[in-house]
């Protein structure tokens, strides 16, 4: 049975498709969905956006074990050819993604609902892959168009995007590997050329190195979904330094240069057996301990990889015969020091971080600061005192810095601004009383007297409104050049916390309406995202709260007492803002 009556058996037996999407091109988008990219029943129905006013974008699929955003544009054709108007598609969902306001003012309501999600996932630097889903088979002048756009994608300096071809071969290729997820094992055959292998034993432990073709990569299963790299320490963490280089050596006029520059990849198998001709390699329970990141970003090239000659192509494959648990895990955490990860992870062991983390949790043991990703919660933790490294430092910079338009970009927090954001010797109760006012925000969110275009972008406005809680503060002690210690105001969040933030949400409405009017009168396109990462949003917020604390004389509504009272602390409990360049 071929894949397309594959696709059109399932899709029109299965009653999922039959009940929940209207026709067969909505069921063939939402099957790829749930049977390829495996997302639940539930998952698909929120995945697939395709209707009126999807604004090009057939599904939206958040993948955060991979820390990639998969935009489907999908074609059902059992016959004929697919011309450029799908890539017009994916072209015009590109522009658009660049907008959000504009998808969750227009798009659907499928749509509307996955824009946070989408948001979240761009904020934390995730990957953008645009994948054309179709049974048809593309046209010469498409081919041509889908190169073009590919290398615009590549030029981008917004975001780090891509786009795959997905047709009947690779749909069925990538089915075979999902349908494969639930086996303890991948068994894979590798198809080698005799005279560019070499085999030898050290010790008793059987190895083969070969130049493998990088087309011969595309074929290994266990790559989309990261079942390949069971054993990798690193996995793929994102779309670093060394993945753009990977990526620039596949496209460029010399891909035969890329075997020399590249350090290859590293593979365990618990048993191999190499046929007599040295043409095949049969590897079972196959795991790759270095060299994720690289396999994924040559994956992820598959449509210039196809157009590499054979012989042009290859890359370093070294494969060793490790039955022994123990020494297979020794030899992942070995081979792993050549790829870069996250800063974060740098720096998660830090001598700074540690020293926060002791500090933290001696002075409250039923909390954790967690300094690694993925680190587990023990259930005798109290979660509103568990504090992630990262959001400390994003709101240390909101906070301490006054710098709320960087508070989002965690790469910058954990590389160049590291020593300003980080001090060995910071208050544990600072740490909580950040936490709380951010948790206050987030929890009240839906109440806050916020203008529309601000809602629409919670994970940059989380960081104004602490900003301007601080500000206000400030001002309303006559400490205008300064920030209040986090921890002097740790008796206002627990009381007030809640009164306080309307207040905060009206100084950053103002300073935005201050900004839109200035650019209408200059002729200007105002975008609030664009606004809120510069420092101009800083100045005006700033502006305006020191203007609302002076009309705060005479105002009692709290508790019957002033406001200003309220915000009364003593000048030993604020410093001077902290470096943020």
């Amino acid at each position: 049975m071929s894949i397309l009556q594959k696709i059109k058996t399932e899709i029109g037996n299965d009653k999922f498709y039959q009940d929940h999407f209207s026709n067969d091109g909505f069921r063939f988008v939402a099957w790829y969905v749930r049977r390829v990219l495996l997302q639940s029943p539930q998952a698909t129905k929120m995945c697939v956006v395709d209707g009126a006013n999807d604004k090009k974008i057939d599904a939206l699929v958040i993948d955060d074990d991979n820390r990639n955003i998969i935009i489907v544009q999908g074609k059902f054709f059992e016959f004929g050819s697919i011309d450029s108007g799908p890539l017009q598609e994916i072209l015009s969902a590109w522009v658009r993604i660049q907008d959000l306001h504009s998808l969750q003012t227009d798009g659907n309501d499928k749509l509307k609902e996955r824009i946070e999600a989408l948001r979240q996932a761009l904020d934390d630097e995730y990957d953008i892959t645009f994948e054309l889903l179709t049974t048809g088979k593309l046209t010469q002048a498409a081919e041509s168009d889908l190169k073009v756009f590919s290398e615009k994608l590549e030029q981008s300096k917004d975001f780090n995007a891509n786009i795959i071809l997905v047709d009947s071969e690779v749909i069925e290729l990538r089915l075979t590997d999902a349908e494969s997820k639930e086996l303890p094992a991948i068994n894979h055959t590798v198809q080698i050329e005799k005279d560019k292998v070499m085999t030898f034993d050290i010790k008793g432990t059987r190895s083969v190195i070969v130049a493998l073709p990088l087309s011969e990569c595309l074929k290994f299963p266990g790559i989309a979904d990261q079942r390949l790299f069971r054993k990798n320490v690193r996995q793929s963490l994102g779309w670093n330094t060394i993945n753009k280089k990977i990526k620039q050596s596949i496209k460029s006029d010399r891909p035969q240069d890329f075997f020399f520059s590249h350090n290859g990849i590293t593979a365990i198998c618990k048993e191999f057996k190499l046929d007599t001709e040295k043409t095949t390699l049969q590897c079972f329970d196959l795991n790759v301990v270095n060299g994720c990141q690289s396999l994924t970003t040559i994956f992820k090239c598959s449509e210039d990889v196809r157009r590499i000659e054979k012989e042009a192509g290859y890359i370093l494959f070294r494969f060793y015969e490790i039955p022994q648990k123990d020494l297979a895990d020794k030899i992942s955490i070995n081979t792993n020091s050549q790829s870069a990860v996250k800063p974060r992870d740098l720096k998660s062991n830090d001598r700074i971080i540690l020293s926060l983390k002791r500090a933290y949790e001696a002075m409250y043991p039923d909390g954790l600061l967690i300094n690694q990703r993925g680190m587990e919660i023990p259930g005798d933790k109290d979660k509103s005192k568990v504090v992630d490294v990262s959001d400390f430092a994003k709101n240390v910079m909101a906070w301490q810095c006054q710098r709320p338009n960087i508070s989002y970009n965690e790469k910058k927090l954990f590389d160049e601004l590291y020593k300003n954001v980080f001090k060995p010797d910071y208050n544990p109760v600072s740490v909580l009383a950040l936490k709380k006012w951010d948790s206050i925000i987030m929890k009240d969110w839906d109440n806050l007297p916020l203008d529309d275009l601000l809602k629409a972008t919670k994970s940059y406005v989380r960081f104004h409104i602490l900003f301007s809680i601080s500000s206000i503060i400030a001002y309303a002690n006559n400490q205008g050049d300064k920030v209040p210690f986090p921890s002097a105001t740790l008796d206002i969040v627990e009381k007030h916390g809640k009164e306080i933030l309307p207040f905060a949400a009206t100084c950053l409405n103002q300073a935005l309406k201050s900004a839109n009017q200035q650019a209408q009168l200059s002729g200007k396109i105002f975008s609030p995202q664009n606004w809120l990462k510069k420092n101009d949003s800083v100045m005006a917020q700033s502006l305006v709260a020191s203007t609302m604390v002076g009309m705060m004389e005479g105002m009692s509504s709290i508790g019957g007492k002033n406001i200003k009272e309220i915000l009364k602390l003593s000048p030993d409990q604020f410093e001077l803002r902290w470096k943020a360049e």
